[in-house]
């Protein structure tokens, strides 16, 4: 028997849900550049992080963003940013399980100062995380527009080498083939990014793809057949004009998809909880059909899907003898989950991330009774507050950066 028991008291116990693509560090430029910028990234994001990024800021912004997630019931999530290690140590410390990915692209960046350095960083980080109870450490080159051919296979391999998982951002925007083709002149050839992908021997069951917005159905049939897994970010999407997503088709033919919602400056909130009514009114507005995802495949998404498409499947996502005890307890008698008749109808269209009660990760309490019990709050707002003056006060230099 437990040390701790807890009465749930008729509320809703479920698996805690799966965020498939963030990038957590991002919080401390939240907010930032929402005021007629023409190029967020280029305009905002890019002179932020190269301003701002050190190992102290991505720590403790990633434990800010973890305490969030906790709040709002995501018990594992999939990161890509730079300085992973330091995302790990912060990740820990709040009790998440996290799926980190060390980026590696084409250009110099805070932790490499040579073009795809990240590739020797992912290889320390995952030598040294492997086996982690709570840290499955990935490789993440950044997408085929910043990184080379050369250097996708390498990363694939390191992927292959390790077996852990890659993490890449695909067919995200919808002149990206241009885009790509500038670095890789051979897939003039092929008829999609995806299918290049493929010829070259990039796709596998352990690529994650984050965004897929523009692809066919033979480009589907492709990722299914190479189980390929699909992160669908909608929020993120909308907000930044990229495109929508036919996730719909993609899961009615089988892909692995589940839900994320990129990073803070791009959609800006981080719960899965609010994305599932979201998931749903843009795909039936998008194909005029009110039909289209049951509140139970809304959930399966948020929580089985996104353990399905990160290939675990076996250990996550579902309340079942011998997975990880990975679950929370949302609130039934909050006054926007009643009456609650259909107990999936209230969670993918009613609830809200602060109707989430109880978060438990690997067996560990991390939050309960709307507490964080597993990180000083004191002492870790004394270091927030820090990195925030410090990105405001730069932020205030920007064109657009704060109004």
């Amino acid at each position: 028997m437990s040390e701790r028991l807890i009465d749930a008291g008729g509320d809703i116990v479920m698996p805690g849900m799966i965020n498939l693509h963030n990038h957590i560090s991002m919080v401390a430029f939240r907010g930032l550049g929402e005021y007629e910028v023409e190029n967020l990234l280029f305009d905002v994001m890019f002179p932020l992080e190269k301003e701002l990024l050190n190992r102290q800021l991505i720590r403790v912004s990633a434990r800010q963003s973890a305490i969030e997630l906790a709040m709002g019931g995501v018990t594992s999530f999939a990161d890509m940013y730079y300085h992973e290690d330091e995302v790990a140590i912060a990740v820990k410390d709040v009790g998440l399980r996290g799926v980190l990915g060390q980026t590696v692209i084409g250009f110099p960046v805070v932790d490499s100062p040579k073009p795809y350095g990240g590739l020797a960083y992912a290889e320390d980080f995952i030598r040294k995380y492997q086996g982690d109870e709570l840290i499955t450490p990935a490789i993440a080159p950044h997408a085929p527009y910043t990184v080379d051919k050369e250097q996708l296979l390498a990363a694939k391999a390191i992927s292959d080498q390790y077996d852990v998982p890659m993490l890449m951002h695909l067919v995200e925007f919808p002149n990206e083939y241009e885009m790509v083709l500038e670095r890789h002149p051979d897939m003039a050839n092929y008829r999609s990014e995806i299918s290049y992908l493929d010829q070259i021997g990039f796709l596998g069951p352990k690529l994650l793809a984050a965004h897929v917005l523009y692809l066919d159905d033979a480009d589907m049939d492709l990722l299914k057949a190479r189980g390929v897994g699909v992160s669908h970010n909608p929020k993120a999407n909308s907000k930044g004009a990229s495109g929508i997503s036919p996730a719909w088709e993609m899961m009615k033919k089988g892909l692995d998809i589940g839900l994320g919602t990129d990073g803070p400056m791009s959609s800006n909130q981080m719960d899965i909880l609010t994305v599932m009514h979201y998931v749903a009114s843009v795909a039936r507005l998008r194909l005029m059909d009110a039909t289209p995802y049951t509140p139970l495949e809304l959930v399966e998404m948020a929580t089985i899907g996104g353990a399905q498409a990160l290939d675990r499947g076996d250990d996550l996502g579902s309340l079942e003898a011998g997975k990880l005890a990975d679950l929370i307890i949302i609130d039934r008698d909050a006054p926007n989950m009643q009456p609650g008749y259909d107990v999936y109808a209230a969670i993918a269209f009613g609830a809200y991330p602060g109707n989430v009660e109880t978060t438990i990760v690997n067996g560990q309490v991390v939050m309960h009774d709307r507490m964080i019990e597993t990180v000083d709050l004191a002492a870790h707002e004394a270091e927030w507050t820090e990195v925030k003056s410090r990105v405001e006060a730069f932020a205030k230099t920007l064109e657009g950066g704060i109004r």
